[in-house]
């Protein structure tokens, strides 16, 4: 049986449905005095967010305790300030990092794993050991091999494929924090890229997003990754050709009884 929807008639029925700003009334020519402090709330959360430290020796010290081999590197930023007006420093690993990645690189894992702090520390604190947590046993299940974990600070999503591609990895999961919201200041992304290599661009990647308590849930969010994972692998590709359909894989099948319910004839 299909459940109705909540019917929405007031402005207070929306509000219950949305963490957007709907209905907040007016004082004069000007919004009233609680919903403009709730505003500049959300507003500071969301700075706080971006200029919140990134802890990465406890969180590599939570992946040792997953069973991964953990390293730690930087990119060529040189504190926050750098990574929000440099961007492109952000996608480019410190030289220094380059010949410990490469001392590995004959391992040839199928996925690497990289978390960055990204715009959103708070948030990568707070869910991947949670998600890795879901995530390594559905890949271990699927037969493929993970290599290390790559702890990076000041890092943009492009990093990945840099750090994928000195470990030899067929296909890299960057892990990072999301930019800020007024309604989500800690929200979690997840981007997948088949033969990461300098250059690649973000048509070529896939993107789980909104992984937070009132988005998608850690596990959900695994269950999604190791989809896409199993068939980036299988399809050797990933970005626009690859749809997620992952929601399908749980849905129950329908079987029709063409028999028993003959199409009308036109007319």
């Amino acid at each position: 049986m299909t459940e109705t929807p909540p019917a929405i008639t007031t402005l207070r029925d929306l509000q219950r449905l949305t963490p957007a700003r709907v209905g907040l009334g007016r004082s004069g020519a000007s919004v009233p005095t609680a919903a403009w402090l709730g505003f500049a709330l959300d507003h500071a959360r969301a700075r706080d967010a971006v200029h919140a430290p990134f802890d990465e020796v406890a969180l590599a010290a939570q992946l040792g305790e997953l069973g991964l081999r953990v390293d730690c590197v930087r990119s060529r930023v040189r504190d926050r300030h750098d990574y929000l007006v440099r961007p492109d420093l952000g996608r480019q690993l410190d030289p220094q990092a380059l010949p410990g990645l490469q001392d590995c690189a004959g391992q040839g894992a199928d996925v690497v794993l990289v978390v960055a702090d990204g715009l959103s520390p708070q948030a990568v604190q707070q869910r991947v050991p949670s998600v890795l947590a879901d995530l390594l046993p559905r890949l271990a299940a699927a037969g493929l091999t993970v290599g290390p974990a790559v702890v990076a600070c000041g890092a943009r999503v492009a990093l990945g494929d840099q750090i994928g591609a000195a470990l030899g990895a067929r296909l890299v999961v960057v892990l990072i924090g999301e930019r800020p919201g007024l309604s989500v200041p800690a929200s979690l992304g997840a981007y997948l890229t088949y033969g990461p290599r300098p250059g690649r661009t973000d048509a070529e990647r896939n993107c789980v997003s909104n992984i937070h308590a009132a988005g998608l849930s850690d596990q959900q969010a695994a269950q999604r990754i190791a989809w896409l994972v199993r068939e980036a692998l299988a399809r050797q590709l990933t970005g626009v050709a690859l749809k997620d359909d992952s929601l399908l894989e749980a849905a129950p099948s329908v079987s029709f009884d063409t028999a028993a319910a003959p199409l009308p004839r036109p007319g």
